[in-house]
């Protein structure tokens, strides 16, 4: 059922993002002003997983490896990266030692945890939202210690 949703939500919403043209770099996705962002961990229905300042659900990529991102245009289209100009803060619950940054493929400077760069869901509309959790395989939450969380959610 999520994944027919997806398949709706997904071509509505890249169409709605077309339409929006260039915008400094920040996405309607990512709440927080480029050189402030947070990391810190919220309670879900996964359990404990990382969000952002706002309580948006930050999701990692599985095609990622040691920091790199390989979301490319199409990708960062549907899953925005968290963009920070310096490293995020570690809030609530996150490992400060955890928490970098690597450059995104779009050359922005993407916010990391452990070894994931952090990402968006497009289809998440509100804190708490996990719509993003397991598509396509690839795409998960991670909990506060940088793990891809790999339940389905409920």
């Amino acid at each position: 059922m999520r994944a027919l949703i997806g398949a709706i939500v997904a071509p509505v919403l890249l169409l709605a993002l077309a339409g929006c043209g260039s915008d400094g770099g920040q996405t309607p996705a990512s709440n927080a002003p480029a050189g402030a962002a947070t990391v810190k961990v919220a309670d879900s229905d996964l359990g404990p997983i990382l969000v952002d300042g706002s309580g948006r659900t930050l999701y990692a990529f599985t095609k990622d490896k040691d920091q790199t991102s390989n979301c490319g245009e199409a990708c960062i289209a549907v899953w925005p990266a968290l963009i920070a100009a310096k490293t995020a803060d570690a809030g609530q619950g996150a490992n400060a030692t955890l928490v970098g940054q690597t450059q995104s493929t779009e050359g922005q400077q993407q916010a990391t945890y452990g070894q994931w760069p952090l990402y968006y869901y497009v289809g998440d509309m509100v804190a708490g939202d996990v719509n993003g959790q397991g598509i396509d395989d690839e795409w998960f939450v991670l909990s506060a210690d940088g793990k891809l969380v790999k339940k389905a959610a409920a």
